[in-house]
């Protein structure tokens, strides 16, 4: 089925969403504030850019020692996915800066990642965003035959133990953007017809992704075989271990909000119509989690209020604590699922739980 002939319910809850955007209208307007980034969302733009910068100079500028050099890839590893969370990811949904060339710039910071900034704005906002957790149409529960996020795709031998090398994989996710995977989902999303959803071409999108990867892989990793004391082999496996460090938190973050026991995998009807509003749809396949951790909600960019999110992603992740208040009331209201677990924690065992209930047994979503 195409992306095309998939709806959603209009009789399903639809009030629910229109009560809940008034009311957040409503608190915006009371508040006097603007639902985009402010001050400390800036400074937080200076810090997470500087965690990744500074120390890949210092590599090669200045430190000697083994033990120093490591550090700063680690802390690269931080830095870019502090990046991606803090920053990239709310300037692609246009929700930083109310200014378009600001948001265009800061979402480019993911070609800075060895990533493509098209490609994540087709899998994210354009079929992530959309259609979340519906198989066949999120990309983020298709990580291919290797991974079953779904209980709705085909259950293989080797999924028995994906509650165990899933974290090995999560760490390869942006070594992958950096090498082959923005080129497959380009074909793909080719195929798909939704180049024009970010008025581009093919052959445009894959010379923009071959000259990224290029400057990419010169700076990054060429730069510090001339200028590091460091073997060729050292500064390989630092290299590595910088994007595996990015990856694994990323995925970590991103894969508990919605591969949790909670969530209900809708699939559409024979006419393409999925049985709920598609707000009420973001409730039944998302879930919060550490609410109350506030550094760790700082460093994440709120994106353990993965439900907000989902409900406004034009908004400046800043806003979420607040909002949450208002969201939660209001679905409480209308008798609908808000999923929010403690800690962090806790969000990782309920994930991994999902992951060894897809891998051993087939069996029915929850029902909301």
């Amino acid at each position: 089925m195409s992306l095309q002939n998939i709806t959603f319910s209009k009789s399903h809850n639809a009030d629910f969403y229109k009560t809940l955007q008034g009311r957040v209208r409503d608190y915006f307007k009371e508040k006097n504030i603007s639902r985009f980034a402010n001050t400390n969302m800036v400074l937080k733009t200076i810090f997470m850019i500087s965690l990744y910068v500074v120390p890949f100079i210092l590599i090669v500028t200045y430190f000697e020692s083994t033990a120093m050099i490591v550090l700063m890839w680690a802390l690269m590893g931080f830095g870019v996915a502090g990046v991606g969370l803090s920053i990239m990811h709310d300037a692609t949904h246009g929700s930083y800066s109310k200014n378009n060339y600001v948001n265009y710039f800061l979402g480019c910071l993911i070609n800075s990642a060895g990533g493509s900034a098209t490609n994540w704005r087709i899998q994210h906002n354009v079929l992530h965003h959309t259609y979340t957790n519906v198989t066949g149409m999120d990309d983020d529960i298709n990580p291919g035959k290797v991974m079953r996020f779904s209980p709705n795709e085909e259950r293989l031998r080797m999924h028995k133990y994906q509650h165990v090398y899933a974290w090995f994989l999560y760490g390869l996710m942006t070594l992958m953007w950096a090498t082959v995977k923005d080129y497959r989902q380009a074909f793909k999303y080719s195929k798909q017809d939704l180049m024009k959803t970010q008025n581009t071409t093919l052959g445009l999108l894959l010379f923009q992704i071959g000259v990224t990867k290029v400057l990419y892989f010169a700076i990054i990793f060429t730069l510090p075989f001339i200028f590091s004391p460091l073997s060729w082999w050292a500064t390989v496996l630092c290299f590595l271990m910088m994007h595996f460090i990015a990856g694994l938190i990323l995925g970590m973050i991103f894969q508990p909000a919605h591969v949790v026991p909670t969530s209900n995998y809708p699939v559409p009807d024979d006419s393409g119509v999925i049985d709920a509003d598609w707000a009420v749809n973001q409730l039944y396949n998302t879930a919060n989690f550490a609410p109350k951790a506030k550094l760790f909600s700082w460093y994440v960019g709120g994106l353990n209020f993965q439900i907000e999110h989902h409900l406004f992603p034009n908004i400046c992740h800043v806003h979420y604590n607040k909002l949450a208040k208002i969201v939660k009331s209001t679905a409480e209201e209308f008798n609908l699922p808000y999923i929010s677990q403690v800690t962090f924690a806790d969000a990782l065992r309920e994930h991994t739980k999902m992951l060894r209930d897809l891998g051993n047994k087939d069996f029915a979503p929850a029902i909301h």
